[in-house]
């Protein structure tokens, strides 16, 4: 996190209800405390700063220095400048009390640097005080010091003058007292500062945690509708095949026209059980304690072979190479992929009697090949779902597709999956 600089722009909130009756209570009480300390200093006879002035002018000063301090978070600037002045003038008018007063003083300074939403006013306005307290001090000592009684240091030892020692000794605790009320002030307010930042991004957090939820969701549908669409579009599709076999042989041979009716009802059962596999898993990830069957994957594709091989196309099956256990996600990928080839050969592919899928398990990749011999009744749409699904299905496994006419005529689809070196050793 960087350092916020006092100019950067941001402004502290105001106090809150809560906190301004906090100031209330602490002014009345420090206001209390001073005229308390007003007692004791008079009971005591220890007026420092000279003859003190009349009783009610005592009690006024000693009320008018902290009482300011109920505003202080609300209006610092304003009290910081009235307990100035009001401390100067009641030094200046030999007024007893100068404990509480000191410390009022101390407050009024802290609040405006930690709460003052101009810092530019707030730090000159600070520093003006602190020059101002500096300037009264030298006059207090250049009035005083000529009236300094000439046995009020007999008993001094030290090397240094015992007058000088008195003045630096003013002056060093003066500074230390100003200096912590200014450093603290400032503390304070960044302290503030950061907590706002930190607000801040926590909130962007919430937000960008909120988007990546939003972003889940739509790449789930996403996948629902993909998985959907290579279900039920290959299971449809052979049905539809099988249903126009059905028809044409009706008559002829009810042989035949019953092998396909079989072959329908056989196909949409699958499908059916497929769309409620998908369901199960989705009601699972819900917390419903419905048990989903395993996702369909490469040792499935005979399957689909056999659909296509039902529904009147010459289709064949080669595996080549030594198979190896594949993750389940790539080998749910390559089934689908040629689960979509086939059901666009069935739906698209004018003409196509022979359906070739050959999977190849090479040194480093897994490869599904999908051809046939027909023509396609329509221009390739390369924004369909199905081609779509494809791409993103090999691009998730860092593979590569191709999907295209077949010089020879026919169509050809192809995918790599790259399997990692140690699963292939391992095998």
């Amino acid at each position: 996190m960087t350092t916020p600089t006092p100019d950067d722009g941001w402004r502290r909130p105001g106090p809150t209800p809560e906190q301004r009756r906090l100031d209330l209570y602490a002014g009345l009480a420090l206001t209390v405390l001073a005229l308390f300390s007003l007692t004791l200093t008079r009971s005591t006879g220890a007026f420092l700063l000279g003859p003190p002035p009349s009783v009610p002018e005592q009690l006024f000063w000693t009320v008018a220095v902290p009482l300011p301090l109920i505003w202080r978070r609300r209006y610092p600037a304003s009290v910081l400048v009235v307990v100035a002045a009001a401390f100067i003038a009641a030094q200046a008018r030999s007024a007893p009390e100068t404990q509480l007063s000191s410390w009022a003083l101390f407050s009024a300074l802290y609040s405006l640097g930690a709460w003052g939403p101009d810092r530019r006013l707030s730090r000159r306005l600070r520093v003006g005080v602190i020059a101002t307290m500096f300037a009264w001090l030298g006059v207090y000592y250049a009035v005083t010091v000529g009236s300094i009684p000439a046995d009020a240091f007999a008993q001094a030892v030290g090397p240094v003058p015992p007058v000088i020692a008195a003045m630096v000794t003013g002056v060093l605790v003066n500074g230390l007292y100003f200096g912590f009320a200014y450093f603290f002030g400032e503390t304070s307010w960044l302290a503030a500062r950061r907590q706002h930042e930190l607000a801040e991004q926590t909130e962007e957090l919430r937000r960008s945690q909120a988007d990546a939820r939003g972003r889940a969701v739509i790449g789930e549908r996403v996948r629902i509708a993909r998985e959907l669409h290579d279900v039920v579009a290959h299971h449809v599709s052979v049905m539809g095949v099988q249903a126009s076999a059905a028809r044409r042989v009706f008559d002829k041979d009810p042989g035949k026209a019953r092998t396909a009716l079989t072959a329908i009802e056989e196909t949409a059962r699958t499908a059916v059980d497929e769309l409620r596999r998908m369901l199960g898993v989705l009601r699972a990830g819900e917390g419903t304690p419905e048990r989903a069957e395993p996702p369909a994957g490469i040792d499935r594709i005979a399957a689909v072979v056999d659909r296509a091989r039902d529904a009147g196309l010459r289709a064949t099956l080669g595996v080549y190479g030594e198979p190896v256990p594949l993750p389940e996600s790539v080998s749910q990928a390559a089934y689908r992929i040629v689960q979509e080839a086939v059901t666009n050969v069935l739906k698209h592919a004018n003409g196509a009697a022979v359906l070739d899928v050959r999977i190849r398990y090479l040194a480093r990749e897994v490869e599904v090949d999908v051809t046939d011999d027909g023509r396609s009744t329509r221009p390739a749409n390369a924004d369909g779902l199905g081609l779509v699904g494809m791409r993103e299905r090999v691009a998730t496994h860092g593979g590569a597709l191709e999907a295209g006419p077949r010089a020879g005529g026919g169509w050809r689809v192809r995918a790599r999956f790259p399997l990692a070196v140690a699963l292939v050793d391992a095998a």
